[in-house]
């Protein structure tokens, strides 16, 4: 089951997301802006977003436990954000990975194409990606 996350899952979140502040991951719960996955009442995986420049949706965090990964769960979860900005009216969607990660090839096989980059000292490229919704 993917639901928006709420404060009982905000202990778990923090638990494994070292990535967010606490503060901002209950501002972010609140604005509705991450997704959880549900199986057996755990929750094994989740997306984090936020607006770039305000306007854009952005998926800063996509992760599952281990024993979740590589089985589907990933693109189910990543096409339920989709819907859901589209339906929002978003025409696109960003997110980015490091370039020593697999999840670049994730992100393209599900439609994802690289459309810049960044590089911040004494860390490998991050790859910026986008995708249509149109």
């Amino acid at each position: 089951m993917i639901r928006y996350a709420n404060e009982s899952d905000w202990e778990v979140l923090m638990n494994y997301d070292k990535h967010i502040c606490p503060n901002e991951l209950k501002n972010s719960i609140h604005a509705k802006r991450v997704l959880v996955v549900i199986e057996n009442d755990i929750v094994i995986g989740w997306l984090r977003y936020n607006l770039f420049w305000d306007h854009i949706p952005f998926m800063y965090m996509l992760y599952f436990l281990s024993e979740y990964r590589r089985k589907g769960y990933g693109k189910q979860l990543v096409q339920f954000w989709e819907k859901k900005m589209k339906e929002t009216n978003y025409k696109m969607v960003l997110t980015s990975t490091l370039s020593d990660e697999s999840a670049q090839f994730f992100y393209r096989h599900i439609g994802y194409h690289d459309c810049g980059s960044l590089q911040l000292p004494h860390e490998p490229l991050e790859i910026i990606m986008m995708k249509n919704l149109a």
